[in-house]
């Protein structure tokens, strides 16, 4: 007798109770979005065209998919794909996995450079590419340049900006901060945009086991208390910034107070702004303008 085909539906069942089992927190939509990505179907479609059967080489796709989900690999890197605002990047092992309160730091530099026209941006810590790129998506005539310490998440980057056909707006550089970045920049930026590595390192060990043993550490640690990277990049984007200029950090929801308190003496409009899930989370500041004498 030949094996009843495997519909949808039971996919779904199966591996949503499978994965409970096996500590997911979210089963059933770590099922959908496996299988999804085997089948080529949307979570939509998936519930509308229950009744259709899994092809051989779908079911070989998806138990492997299965397995590593099971293992304690990141949905992210499994189905290589992170949803973020308007876009859907290409995330794979190596390169940081973007987070939804990001997105509140893109509304930040959003609103600075809303009413110019061709406004200069750098995102230091790219990563994915994540905000970089929905900067240049969102702004039709925005520049954005784009750096990282890692090439795996400039190449990365540089593939998501291809894939949401803004690659000749957003330039990529390999290197520290603004390290790789030419000096004729010096003055010029509208923005300095960054999510730094801000966990304070005493708190990095207590980081879920599939965040620890999967996405890069040094994405992650962001030194004794954490603002290692941001102090530094507060000093330096003084020297990038127009007068007036805005700098917005990502940092963690303990150091957000402290950093803002930093930033004081030189920036001004300093302000600190919570993210999706009411925390302490974006620090924002203005680049004095140069005082008259």
């Amino acid at each position: 007798m030949a094996e009843r085909a495997w519909t949808c539906k039971d996919a779904l069942d199966w591996t949503a109770d499978y994965l409970a089992r096996k500590g997911d927190d979210h089963p059933r939509r770590s099922a959908e979005w496996l299988l999804s990505a085997a089948t080529g179907l949307s979570r939509v479609q998936l519930y509308a065209f229950h009744d259709r059967p899994l092809s051989p080489e779908e079911r070989v796709s998806f138990r492997s998919a299965i397995e590593r989900r099971a293992s304690g690999e990141p949905l992210q890197y499994v189905t290589g794909e992170m949803p973020f605002r308007h876009l859907v990047l290409r995330v794979k092992r190596g390169v940081f996995i973007p987070r939804p309160e990001t997105e509140v730091l893109v509304d930040a530099a959003l609103e600075a450079i809303s009413s110019l026209d061709q406004p200069l941006v750098i995102d230091l810590c790219t990563g994915s590419g994540a905000v970089a790129v929905s900067l240049a998506y969102e702004h039709s005539s925005a520049r954005v340049l784009a750096t990282d310490v890692s090439e795996h998440a400039v190449e990365a980057a540089r593939q998501n900006s291809l894939y949401a056909g803004v690659d000749e707006r957003v330039q990529l550089f390999h290197g520290s901060l603004f390290e790789p970045v030419s000096r004729e920049y010096l003055g010029r930026m509208d923005v300095v945009v960054s999510n730094p590595p801000y966990i304070p390192t005493e708190d990095v060990r207590s980081l879920p086991e599939e965040v620890l043993a999967y996405e890069p550490m040094a994405a992650l640690d962001g030194g004794a208390d954490g603002l290692d990277v941001a102090r530094k990049i507060a000093s330096e984007a003084l020297e990038w910034l127009k007068p007036g200029g805005l700098l917005a950090m990502e940092v963690d929801e303990t150091r957000a107070q402290a950093m803002a308190e930093e930033m004081q003496d030189s920036y001004e409009g300093v302000a600190v702004r919570k993210d999706l899930t009411g925390r302490d989370r974006i620090v924002v500041g203005n680049k004095r303008e140069a005082r008259q004498s």
